[in-house]
């Protein structure tokens, strides 16, 4: 018979800290996708615009974007579909894989980045940075930095 291990529960001070983490993680993605909504963008469709326009050629191996926007292939697929359909990106098949697929930024694409990003970091802007201090910026960064190493290094494994 197993024992079980107690998991000691959050103290009052690390429940607020996630809760507040929690908070500010729901509403602070909830007002960038609000923002990007005047443009016909969500946050994902934004992602992916950004990827494109900083990967080699404007392009990236489909299986590469769906890692680095951290969806799965088949949502992924879907949203580029989506994407094709209002001129943003086209898919281009990839000569060294039969089965493997590109997803290339589109010169409409790369405008609407263009277009769209002064806004986004105007939003970033007010709703995040410039609410923080440049050493509360520096200290936020250096306490969530270990952690997402931590949660990268997790990544693709079962």
């Amino acid at each position: 018979m197993e024992t079980e291990t107690a998991i000691p529960w959050l103290t009052d001070a690390e429940q607020r800290a996630w809760r507040t983490y929690l908070d500010v993680n729901r509403l602070l993605t909830y007002q960038l996708e609000k923002d990007l909504q005047p443009f016909g963008l969500t946050i994902n469709d934004y992602e992916i615009l950004v990827n494109l326009s900083e990967s080699l050629e404007r392009r990236m191996r489909m299986s590469d974007l769906a890692a680095a926007t951290l969806q799965s292939k088949s949502r992924l697929s879907h949203q580029i579909t989506r994407m094709e359909n209002a001129g943003l990106v086209r898919r281009e098949n990839c000569e060294s894989d039969r089965r493997g697929l590109y997803a290339v930024l589109t010169d409409h694409g790369m405008e609407t980045m263009r277009k769209v990003a002064p806004h986004h970091v105007e939003s970033v802007r007010k709703h995040f940075i410039d609410l923080l201090n440049p050493d509360a910026l520096h200290r936020l960064h250096d306490s969530l930095h270990p952690i997402a190493e931590q949660l990268r290094g997790l990544r693709g494994k079962p």
